[in-house]
């Protein structure tokens, strides 16, 4: 776990008024933008900033708690490179208000309520008052839904008291709580936990939203998304028996995921690989062979695994497991 603290305080709520001096904001800037990415930062006019960081690395994905006074951050087009690592983050306002601009959407957010954004297009965040917020900086590939998908609720305020929020909202706010004990062996089923639950109701809100039913192509290929997701494990699925599955020819199918920039064998393999990463570094499945969890997710070849799977992460499916359960720890 990292802490920043730019004052003196512990956790209570800042005052807007603490007397500090100029360089914290600089400090905090430096701060965020080693931590995360580059943002323009500036405190409420009239106001002097201060800003707490908790923080614990899990598995690739950052989970930050901060407290600070009013201010305003943003992600400007200059700030961004196409060479830059591209993240999604989840904010959940856990005091105060938070306002998210990002897509041409405004999602205003009270406590227990929270929303996702993408690091690589502009955005904004506005917090008028001394604010709590809890965020989850998670890299792309893990996340299974495309691109496209995300873009489309990117800025949406899910509330914490109507449909799944109800019940998502609050596993979130209880994995800030604990962000002490997310190093811990088990610590990565919480994040893999809580990211299943984020795409959970991002694919519930897509169905479901009122702005309008999704083009024909786009459905068919949330629907073909999932049937691959449902049949990981089943070695024989072929992107041929996939396109019979759902009356279509190879062609098409093949043209649906050309126009997301990938290939569905592409998709099917990373998918599997980052299915099999995360079994590997779980302590339930520690005494289990390599090769059963390659097979479970369809992959009985070992080879031909262990060569995917270096060429992916840069080491062997042995020992990236044996570095990463080593003493206990899945801290990234």
């Amino acid at each position: 776990m990292h802490t920043i603290n730019t004052t003196n305080t512990d956790l209570e709520p800042l005052s807007p008024d603490l007397p500090l001096p100029a360089s914290d904001l600089a400090t905090w800037r430096e701060a965020i933008a080693a931590a995360v990415v580059p943002l323009e930062i500036q405190a409420k006019p009239g106001t002097t900033f201060a800003g707490h960081i908790r923080s614990s690395a899990v598995d690739g994905v950052g989970v930050y708690e901060l407290l600070t006074t009013a201010h305003t951050v943003r992600r400007t087009p200059k700030l961004i490179s196409k060479d830059d690592s591209q993240f999604y983050k989840l904010s959940l306002q856990l005091s105060g208000r938070g306002i998210l601009e990002q897509d041409g959407r405004r999602a205003e957010l009270g406590p227990g309520d929270l929303a996702i954004y993408d690091t690589h297009r502009p955005y904004a965040l506005h917090f008028p008052e001394p604010s709590r917020t809890m965020v989850m900086v998670i890299p792309r590939e893990p996340v299974e839904l495309t691109a496209e998908q995300i873009a489309r609720v990117t800025a949406t305020c899910f509330s914490s008291d109507r449909g799944f929020g109800r019940l998502i909202n609050p596993f979130f706010v209880e994995l800030c709580n604990s962000i002490e004990q997310l190093p811990g062996a088990y610590g990565a089923r919480l994040v893999h936990s809580a990211l299943d639950l984020m795409v959970t109701m991002l694919a519930h809100e897509l169905d479901t939203r009122s702005g309008g039913p999704s083009s024909p192509t786009g459905s068919l290929h949330r629907e073909i998304r999932e049937y691959i997701l449902n049949h990981l494990g089943d070695e024989t699925m072929t992107p041929a028996s996939i396109a019979a599955a759902h009356f279509v020819s190879l062609r098409y199918l093949y043209t649906i995921f050309a126009e997301e920039g990938e290939t569905i064998s592409a998709w099917i393999r990373a998918r599997r690989l980052e299915h099999i990463r995360r079994d590997l570094v779980d302590p339930i499945y520690a005494q289990r062979p390599v090769s059963w969890v390659a097979g479970r997710w369809g992959l009985h070849d070992a080879a031909h695994f262990s060569r995917l799977f270096k060429a992916e992460y840069g080491e062997s499916p042995s020992v990236y497991r044996r570095q990463r359960l080593a003493g206990g720890s899945l801290a990234a």
